[in-house]
């Protein structure tokens, strides 16, 4: 515990803040960053610090422009237990690390509250942020970006430099594997309300079903992870559906173990496609067919782009940059049962 030199325990930011009656970000704005903080507001901060015995520590660093200066980059992602983030994580952090920056490294539990409190807590100690999955709205979006460096992963918004995988592509790819197995028929595990992804997967979803003439019928679990793909088999698998194609391979996997503890064999009785390939798609029994995003290079891109349009050596794109897809077929799809 840090001590002042009378041996009593020093004064914290958040003593300050709660003295004050603001929040902790409130204060740092306040010292760092005082033409954002009311006169008033900081005034009273300053005496409140000044009565407590608090100094302030400027800890912000200017964006470097080498590797000789160091500075810090905050990656907020939506769940730290989903395999698919794993790889974003990694391709992140080493191109942080290969331009000489720090990744901070946020988790939101799939919450825009969380994220955005998160953000706020680090605003004034990155020097950029990048979003990946981002439940904040598009607003709440732009409006960061306008105060710090801003990237997003996995959606796009207006105005806000993103990197995205081709959802269109690999929706298509999907759906004509399974055409060819011969399903028309087919359910679709969807992902949260909020996800950018989500609803451009069910767009491309509702183009199929215009253009092949298939019927494709959308469940919403809830919260994407194995416990909802569980929860929904029951009404899935009573709905005449012969396929599935789930928003994430958790979803998926979930589904098609309950499926399998309900007597169903996979892909003799219904055929699942996950999305994102992660690594436990090839751990289940059978292997799960999934769309394969190029989850590193996602991670990479994102950092390589920020680092540019914050160094002032590239503008923000009017569109995403887009990467592609592939279809990664495995045992849990197959033709459609007879009967």
């Amino acid at each position: 515990m840090e001590e002042n030199e009378s041996g009593q325990r020093a004064a914290t930011i958040y003593d300050v803040a709660r003295a004050a009656g603001v929040s902790a970000s409130t204060v740092s704005r306040a010292f760092a960053r005082p033409g954002r903080v009311s006169f008033a507001t900081a005034e009273r901060i300053r005496a409140v610090a000044a009565e407590l015995g608090y100094r302030s520590v400027e800890i912000r660093r200017p964006l470097a422009e080498g590797r000789q200066r160091r500075g810090t980059i905050a990656l907020v992602v939506a769940d730290i237990s989903n395999p698919v983030f794993f790889e974003m994580i990694r391709g992140a952090e080493e191109e942080a690390a290969k331009n000489g920056y720090t990744m901070l490294l946020a988790h939101t539990r799939e919450s825009g509250i969380i994220e955005r409190e998160a953000i706020e807590r680090s605003m004034d100690i990155v020097d950029g942020i990048v979003l990946s999955s981002s439940r904040m709205s598009d607003a709440a979006i732009r409006s960061m970006a306008k105060q710090k460096p801003t990237l997003v992963m996995n959606r796009g918004v207006t105005g806000v430099a993103s990197v995205v995988t081709d959802n269109e592509q690999g929706v298509y790819r999907a759906v004509e594997h399974l055409r060819l197995l011969g399903h028309n028929d087919i359910a679709y595990l969807a992902g949260p309300d909020a996800s950018w992804a989500n609803g451009m997967r069910w767009r491309a979803l509702k183009e199929c079903a215009a253009e092949f003439g298939m019927k494709f019928t959308a469940f919403t679990p809830g919260v994407p992870n194995m416990d909802s793909g569980a929860a929904i088999a029951g009404k899935v698998l009573g709905s005449g559906a012969t396929a599935v194609l789930a928003y994430n391979d958790q979803l998926a996997i979930g589904f098609m173990r309950q499926a399998q503890a309900n007597g169903y064999s996979i892909p003799q009785d219904m055929s699942i496609i996950g999305f994102d390939n992660s690594s436990d798609a090839q751990l289940v029994t059978p292997g799960l067919t999934s769309v394969a995003a190029p989850l590193h290079a996602l991670g990479v891109a994102a950092v390589r782009n920020l680092l540019a349009i914050a160094r002032g050596t590239a503008s923000v794109p009017e569109r995403p940059v887009v990467l592609p897809t592939r279809l990664a077929v495995r045992a849990s799809t197959g033709p459609r049962p007879t009967s």
